[in-house]
């Protein structure tokens, strides 16, 4: 059985469809995330589990027990907020021993588990500090602490990182996966930041529009879209509409290439190719094979790592992440090929072909 259900939730607000219908399970110190675009549900499904909204239909169950009705302060959860929300009175460790305050527990208990917790989170020598001398960083850290001191079974975390600069994102999404796994805690995080999902989770739930579009590990997620939309909005995607050739082959431009995906597709049907731009290889166009792409380098875009190389190929512009000195030697006016692995390339009906451009940041970005 699994330790914490989302059975069929669906949630209205009057006319506004928040969650059309999420069912999931989560196993005991499993580490969720929720990913999607502002307003996809990920958010209210969050706070239906917190106890804060009560779903239109269906359930929230955690050891076999049905908490859909309980009151939040009766949930036994640990929820850490964008906003901190530390009391501004408090210091860290008053912040901290404020739940065990309220639950009674002894004075030499509190105090204990209250050092504990800050020496686990790195703010020991930050215990007298009210919640105005730390940096955003150390504020989220004692929120973290907070949520923890009660030993919650479940840890609820809503975009927990999203204020902060972008070097302190990353060392505080690793410590926060440090804890979690240390103390074994099942987590459920909320996030629109996909490089944020696919670096701490153990498996990623895609929503859009109130529906989860797809389940399953962060490389499952990357490598093997299920749907259009996860394809487009997790990292860059390449898309080439094609016409299924022979077995196995698409023809895109004039051109024969050959994808492993489309093995088994009727002839003469209309699909899209997506590639992931590292997937993507070019070569000069006078010394390329001839099942290529044709075009020309009009951009390069520096990501630090790589370089984005941008190439006209007529009715395609294709994106490859390059090494840099790979991207010298192909400057913008140059003639190149583009070719990618039989196996590089997913296959999906034209007329699931999603909406809008393929550019996003790209994860690791």
């Amino acid at each position: 059985m699994a330790y914490l259900e989302l059975e069929k939730l669906h949630k209205e607000f009057g006319d506004f469809t928040a969650i059309e219908e999420i069912d999931v399970s989560i196993q005991a110190g499993e580490f969720l995330s929720l990913l999607g675009p502002s307003g996809c549900g990920k958010t209210t499904a969050l706070r239906i589990v917190a106890g804060f909204e009560r779903p239109t239909s269906g359930r929230v169950v955690v050891e076999g027990k049905d908490l859909t009705n309980v009151p939040p302060n009766h949930r036994d959860m640990g929820m850490v907020f964008q906003a901190y929300s530390l009391f501004p009175n408090m210091t860290a460790e008053a912040n901290v021993e404020f739940g065990l305050r309220v639950r009674g527990q002894s004075g030499a208990e509190r105090r204990k588990r209250v050092e504990d917790l800050l020496e686990l989170v790195g703010l020991s020598a930050a215990a007298k500090r009210y919640p105005h001398q730390l940096s955003g960083g150390m504020q989220q850290r004692v929120a973290l602490a907070r949520a923890l001191a009660i030993e919650p079974r479940v840890l609820l975390l809503d975009e927990p990182l999203s204020a902060l600069d972008a070097k302190v994102r990353v060392q505080l999404r690793e410590e926060i996966r440090r804890l979690q796994t240390q103390l074994g805690i099942t987590t459920l995080y909320v996030t629109h930041d996909q490089e944020e999902a696919l670096s701490v989770s153990d498996r990623v739930a895609v929503l859009s529009q109130g529906q989860i579009e797809q389940i399953g590990a962060p490389a499952e997620i990357y490598n093997a879209p299920g749907t259009p939309f996860v394809a487009e909005f997790i990292g860059t995607m390449n898309r080439l509409e094609a016409t299924v050739a022979e077995e196995g082959q698409v023809q895109v431009n004039g051109m024969v290439l050959a994808v492993t995906d489309a093995r088994g597709l009727p002839r003469g049907e209309r699909v899209l190719v997506l590639i992931r731009p590292e997937i993507l290889d070019l070569q000069r166009a006078d010394g390329a094979a001839s099942s290529a792409l044709v075009g020309e380098v009009v951009a390069h875009i520096f990501l630090g790592a790589i370089t984005r190389v941008k190439v006209d190929a007529g009715e395609h512009e294709l994106s490859a992440d390059l090494p840099g000195h790979r991207a010298a030697e192909l400057p913008v006016g140059s003639q190149v090929a583009a070719s990618f692995p039989a196996d590089g390339g997913r296959v999906l009906a034209l007329s699931e072909q999603p909406e809008g451009p393929a550019e996003r940041a790209p994860a690791g970005q």
